[in-house]
């Protein structure tokens, strides 16, 4: 469009400015809530709270004792938690993280993908070009799929044991545990550098990881991802993982609690009761604990 007559040239800066910083926060906010391969989609809130319900309800349910949605209501937002400081808090760093620091954090961590392409070059330059196996690309990418979602667990699990064992690490990701009630939005209340730590060692081995699993597969051996994101992620942000920042104790005892990590798991792992202290580091599997 033609420029306005007279206009100062600081005040049309400022105007392309403010436009900018519009389009950056609308798209943020669909990214985080709209998008389904989202951590923190709408779809996957709504997935725990039915979840959540169907828990409360189960326990709760007696043949001569009605549940009434009062009390069901009650049970899942306590006043307590509505009211605590801490939930307010967190509503201030889900802002804060989520919408600055997120635009800083994408400068500064290391690409997983150039990791991959680094590891790749690397493997073809020591050992030559790969032959693809003969599997059917479903396979491929269900094999590809596995292999990084685990990467991912091990990723998360080493950060996290790091996190509670270095000193200088564990002054930053101490802020996370300052949370006096756990609802989904505590996942946010982490000190940036927390999180670029944990970006850069995510991106560190899934990276080799991919680059690896791209040399022995194939690189069509993509994942199955939904919006860019690994789909068994995915399924667990669906089913548990927002459920370990609640109050809603749903436990996997016996073989499958060996296996993956329950909410309970991790609302145990923020126990005050120093008997609990650096249990349960992974995110979705237990094994690496």
């Amino acid at each position: 469009s033609p420029p306005v007559p007279n206009s100062r040239p600081e005040a049309v800066s400022l105007l392309k400015s403010l436009e900018i910083l519009a389009q950056y926060f609308a798209y943020r906010a669909a990214d985080t809530f709209l998008a389904w391969g989202s951590m923190f989609s709408l779809a996957s809130l709504v997935s725990a709270l039915a979840i959540a319900v169907a828990s409360l309800v189960w326990r709760r349910a007696r043949p001569d004792r009605p549940i009434r949605p009062r009390v069901l209501a009650r049970a899942l937002f306590p006043m307590r938690m509505l009211r605590s400081a801490s939930s307010r808090a967190d509503v201030g760093l889900f802002l804060f993280n989520t919408f600055p620091a997120g635009a800083l954090l994408l400068w500064i961590i290391v690409s997983a993908s150039q990791i991959g392409e680094m590891v790749h070059s690397a493997l073809v330059s020591e050992f030559g070009a790969h032959p693809a196996p003969a599997l059917s690309p479903a396979l491929a990418r269900g094999l590809a799929s596995g292999l990084l979602f685990v990467a991912y667990e091990f990723a998360y699990w080493l950060d996290h044991y790091l996190s509670h064992r270095v000193p200088i690490l564990w002054e930053f990701h101490k802020v996370h545990h300052t949370a006096e009630v756990l609802t989904p939005l505590t996942a946010f209340r982490v000190h940036p550098i927390d999180s670029l730590v944990f970006a850069n060692i995510t991106a560190l081995v899934t990276g080799a990881v991919g680059g690896v699993v791209s040399y022995a597969l194939g690189p069509a051996a993509a994942p199955f991802s939904v919006s860019g994101a690994n789909v068994i992620l995915v399924a667990f942000g669906f089913l548990t993982i927002h459920l370990q920042h609640s109050h809603v104790w749903i436990s996997f005892t016996g073989a499958a609690g060996r296996i993956l990590l329950s909410p309970a798991h991790h609302q145990i792992h923020h126990s005050a009761d120093p008997a609990h202290f650096n249990r349960n580091l992974g995110s979705c599997l237990s094994v690496f604990d």
